[in-house]
């Protein structure tokens, strides 16, 4: 029996009360630095201990409840949403350790149930949520070793204003994991169908969302050669997935695109081999793109949207595409295939004119696309590049808000000059030996016109990201960006 998606929900709740009126099994508190902590806890046992310095972690003692943990969250001036999520995520794995089962946090933020609290609150139940996160389906189970304790509950001792924060980021959160999951899978479970069968999951949900996929056969019909040719190596039926939410909203149609290549050999020019068990998160933009859309139709977000996910394998065999060959995208450009693990391009080059050709009006793309990105900008950001200053500033904004960064790269006319082709109207991959992640984009945009259009690379931060809350594996990065996109967009 294969597995399904079903990531433990945790409940989240805001309660107006002080920190000695708790019954969770762990109470947290943030302590800055060069400051006390408060009432009841001053006292406690173990309070000299308590130290305010970044990522601290010691435990007191009070009458009720009887233990806390205090997380240091460093210098005021310094805090951030960021600081709350790395926090939640430490107190998240302390829980564990500590076989607790229900937290009560101390939003740290003063102003009452504003923006700043707000935020903080949002971070909290994130870096909680994610931080309690573990892929471990496939493990034996053992009588006699249990599994790690996990958080049922969450309390966020603040104002009750912050109930919305925190049930907007609970629903993210959790959608991140999904989308985590998705990643985790190894390929010979997370195939192409598989993709499409979580969309139908995901449109079977809501009354707002429907889902139609496109196998082998109709692909080819519809001429999509770049689709076609990364597909024809591979047994496993190819898939292209759409997605549509219809939530009324007045403004342009958004458009995401996410490639989905659920195994990536590189094909006949294969790649090493060291690493190459990685490649089952090469879906990871494909993921990010199916739990985005499902956590926007459960927020009930007015916006309407379309998301096409290209998904295959990427094999080498007898019917491989080789070095040299010529194909035709379905928007009607040549491109000679120079190197047949420049996959993800061709098959995106397909969804990005099927998507506008749908009413995407904006259109998004999530890819694990080039190892240059990692080079350029390591775990941190994602790669940005766009032919709209508007867009792109957008997809910033929404980067800085929900924690998963983007840095913008320039799109000059000449780096497409590197993509022109030979033979045929364009090259899957430059002669030369530059700006890689920038050529790449700059290929992408051939088949965009002038729909405004952003590309993000996050070949860097899908996996072995390193933060607190993500660890070095899956990291379900996109999730949040795109919903947060989408909420700005929203109206």
């Amino acid at each position: 029996m294969r597995e399904r998606i079903d990531s433990t929900a945790v409940e989240v709740v805001v309660k107006d009360a002080q920190i000695g009126e708790t019954e969770a099994d762990l109470l947290v508190v943030g302590l800055f630095e060069d400051e006390s902590l408060p009432e009841p806890l001053s006292g406690a046992t173990g309070a000299g201990d308590a130290k305010g310095g970044y990522k601290k972690l010691s435990i007191v003692h009070p009458e009720r409840p009887a233990r806390a943990l205090v997380v240091g969250l460093g210098k005021r001036d310094e805090m951030e949403p960021e600081r709350a999520r790395v926090a939640a995520a430490l107190a998240a794995k302390e829980a564990a350790r500590l076989e607790a089962t229900s937290v009560a946090w101390a939003v740290p933020a003063e102003g009452g149930d504003g923006a700043e609290a707000e935020a903080t609150t949002a971070a909290l139940v994130e870096g909680t949520v994610l931080g309690d996160y573990r892929f471990d389906r496939f493990l034996s189970s053992d009588p006699d070793d249990p599994p790690p304790t996990r958080i049922a509950s969450l309390t966020l001792l603040g104002a009750d204003g912050l109930a919305g924060a925190a049930e907007t980021a609970r629903v993210c959160a959790e959608a991140q994991n999904r989308a985590r999951d998705l990643q985790s899978l190894p390929s010979n479970v997370a195939t192409p169908s598989y993709l499409a069968e979580r969309a139908a999951e995901i449109a079977a949900a809501s009354e707002a969302v429907s889902v139609e996929v496109l196998g082998r056969d109709e692909i080819a019909a519809k001429h999509m050669g770049g689709l076609v040719a990364v597909s024809q190596g591979s047994e496993e039926e190819p898939k292209l997935i759409v997605l549509r939410y219809d939530g009324g909203g007045s403004g342009p149609t958004l458009g995401l695109v996410g490639k989905g290549v659920t195994f990536d050999t590189g094909g006949i020019s294969l790649k090493p081999s060291a690493a190459m068990h990685e490649m089952k998160m090469d879906m990871s933009g494909a993921a990010a793109v199916l739990e985005a859309v499902a956590a926007i139709a459960e927020l009930g977000l007015a916006l309407d949207l379309v998301a096409v996910i290209p998904s295959t394998e990427n094999m080498p065999s007898g019917s491989a595409i080789k070095p040299g060959d010529v194909i035709t995208q379905y928007n009607g450009k040549t491109v000679e295939v120079n190197n047949t693990d420049a996959e993800g391009r061709l098959i995106l080059a397909d969804a990005l004119a099927y998507a506008i050709e749908l009413g995407a009006e904006r259109i998004v793309d999530l890819a694990t696309l080039t190892g240059a990105v990692v080079v350029a900008l390591g775990s941190t950001y994602a790669g940005l590049m766009s032919n709209d200053d508007a867009l792109a500033a957008r997809v910033e904004g929404a980067g800085r808000a929900s924690g998963e960064l983007v840095w913008r790269l320039p799109l000059h006319g000449e780096y497409s000059e590197l993509m022109k082709g030979t033979v045929a109207d364009l090259s899957n991959l430059g002669s030369k030996r530059k700006a890689g992640t920038i050529t790449a984009a700059a290929f992408l945009r051939e088949f965009v016109g002038e729909t405004p259009w952003a590309h993000v690379d996050i070949a860097g931060t899908a996996w072995d990201v390193g933060r607190e809350y993500t660890g070095n594996d899956a990291s379900g990065y996109g999730v949040r960006l795109l919903v947060e996109l989408a909420r700005e967009l929203a109206g």
